[in-house]
């Protein structure tokens, strides 16, 4: 073979390799990675907490008989506004047999006596007048003739009590349920025909109507026992409704329970705020809501975005990287204040002329590495 053959072939194959080596390189380094920078900067932070409850009538009023019985009719439906005496519905008194029998003989024992009594007076009345006995014997048979009327009468009282719920006028009937006060039926939990029970010192009674003003509407909700102790009495809430996500209302705190439940493993306070209603907007008993509260607040303040802290492994204790040239960045340990998850507080460590290093997001994988390292 010719030498110089020779030597163009070396040359080629050294061509080829050096080629080879460039493109395996190029394809197989990646570019070096720019980070961009930040300033620290005057902000406002508020930190807050959110409670989640309901929304419900201060005052809810229930509407129980004075007499049992079985529901005649209901005048009322839920949700009808509803003034203090306006008649809700009316009881069919059904009486005991064995008090009914007790009172009908009452009744007869009353008559009987009554009648005794009365052939007595008639007999000392004609002596009286005669003069043959005195005026004092005379008044005491007169009481005792009055007084066996008026047993008669209550013994007739008691008797249709027994049998009718009402001794007399049907305003005042026991069998007639009347609201006590003004506000909306919001719920009437029997229907005609249901038997109910009076209410006595024994038993609630059956509640025939629940009335509220739904004018007078409060929040009830719960708290974590680590933010429990930054609440005060009379601090603003704004209430959300799940029913009306485009509606806000205010609202102040008014009650922190003394005593948490536990509750999966974590301790719950009970807290309750006076919403300030709008007479505009309807609000139903039982929206569920949310209360945002301002557990602290600093204005003016310098601040960086949350997303530039990084923490050390061993001490756990917050630290940034500040530029010292072109792409080169030394740490730097600080102390922050407040977060609101999205900026945080600087105590120390920075000043505004500072350029913190912004740490880039992680790349997605192309497609092709992801099916080569697939394969």
């Amino acid at each position: 073979m010719n030498k110089y053959v020779k030597y163009g072939l070396i040359a080629v194959l050294a061509l080829g390799a050096m080629w080879a080596a460039a493109y395996f390189i190029k394809t197989n380094s990646k570019s070096a990675i720019t980070y961009e920078t930040q300033n620290p900067f005057t902000g406002n932070i508020e930190r807050k907490t959110v409670a989640t409850g309901k929304v419900v009538p201060e005052d809810e009023i229930e509407i129980k008989p004075q007499i049992s019985g079985i529901i005649d009719k209901i005048f009322m439906v839920e949700g009808d506004p509803v003034k203090a005496g306006d008649l809700i519905a009316v009881i069919r008194v059904v009486p005991n047999e064995q008090a009914l029998n007790q009172s009908q003989g009452r009744v007869k024992s009353a008559e009987i006596a009554l009648n005794t009594i009365k052939l007595e007076f008639d007999r000392n009345k004609v002596l009286h007048d005669k003069g043959v006995i005195s005026d004092q014997e005379f008044n005491n048979q007169q009481r005792q003739y009055e007084q066996a009327i008026q047993e008669l009468d209550n013994a007739r009282a008691d008797y249709r009590i027994i049998r009718l719920g009402s001794a007399g006028g049907s305003t005042s009937a026991n069998t007639n349920i009347r609201a006590t006060v003004n506000g909306t039926i919001l719920e009437i939990p029997v229907e005609e025909g249901d038997q109910v029970i009076q209410s006595n010192n024994f038993n609630d009674g059956t509640t025939i109507a629940t009335i509220a003003d739904l004018g007078k509407m409060i929040f009830e909700g719960q708290v974590d026992e680590g933010e429990v102790g930054k609440l005060q009495i009379g601090m603003p809430l704004e209430i959300s409704l799940g029913a009306m996500e485009d509606q806000k209302f205010g609202a102040k705190l008014r009650f922190i329970a003394p005593k948490g439940v536990e509750e999966a493993g974590a301790v719950q306070f009970k807290i309750e705020g006076e919403v300030e209603v709008n007479d505009s907007i309807l609000i139903r008993a039982g929206y569920s809501a949310n209360a945002s509260l301002t557990l602290e607040k600093k204005d003016s303040i310098m601040v960086i975005p949350e997303a530039l802290l990084q923490f050390d492994r061993e001490t756990d204790k917050p630290y940034v990287e500040v530029s010292t040239g072109e792409q080169q960045f030394e740490r730097r340990d600080i102390e922050i204040g407040i977060s609101d998850g999205v900026n945080v507080e600087i105590v120390s460590g920075l000043t505004k002329e500072d350029k913190v290093k912004v740490w880039n997001k992680t790349e997605p994988i192309k497609k092709g590495e992801d099916e080569e390292a697939g394969g």
